[in-house]
């Protein structure tokens, strides 16, 4: 069920910010972690123990579900990583004045262009294209704010 979740299109509100990406990914390492942790209980290693020896062929099944769990589980882990290292660019998006919001844009686009030369999971169009859509969706708001308070 997971697995097919992570295989899903990913649908959400157009006007999310960067802080969204990361929980989204957060969330999803969680469910993976928990998947992996259950995967190494003495439970399931008796059960492939017996499969093993039984030659079952439900083994090669069994390993090519194992390896999409450890891929998504990695990919996880190395997007929340990167998107946290982006945590202190974006933070001016939230908390800033416009002057202090728009000084701490270089930063972040060059962190975005880094994260998508070196990231082996995020350096994908889409995933690059998502993030700087946020990061934009963002910098409107905070504009709106500014200017629902101004008038």
């Amino acid at each position: 069920k997971v697995l097919a979740e992570n295989d899903q299109l990913r649908k959400e509100a157009d006007d999310l910010g960067p802080r969204a990406e990361l929980d989204y990914w957060k969330k999803k390492l969680s469910k993976f972690h928990y998947l992996m942790e259950q995967l190494k209980s003495p439970d399931v290693k008796a059960v492939l123990g017996v499969l093993t020896a039984a030659k079952s062929k439900l083994l090669k099944k069994w390993r090519a579900l194992d390896i999409r769990i450890t891929d998504a589980a990695n990919e996880a882990k190395d997007n929340v990583k990167y998107l946290y290292s982006l945590e202190k660019y974006y933070d001016p998006l939230y908390n800033s004045d416009p002057v202090s919001m728009l000084d701490a844009i270089p930063g972040l686009i060059n962190a975005i262009k880094m994260i998508q030369s070196i990231s082996q999971y995020y350096n994908t169009s889409e995933k690059i294209s998502s993030l700087f859509v946020k990061v934009g969706a963002q910098q409107e708001k905070k504009y709106s704010q500014i200017f629902f308070c101004v008038v």
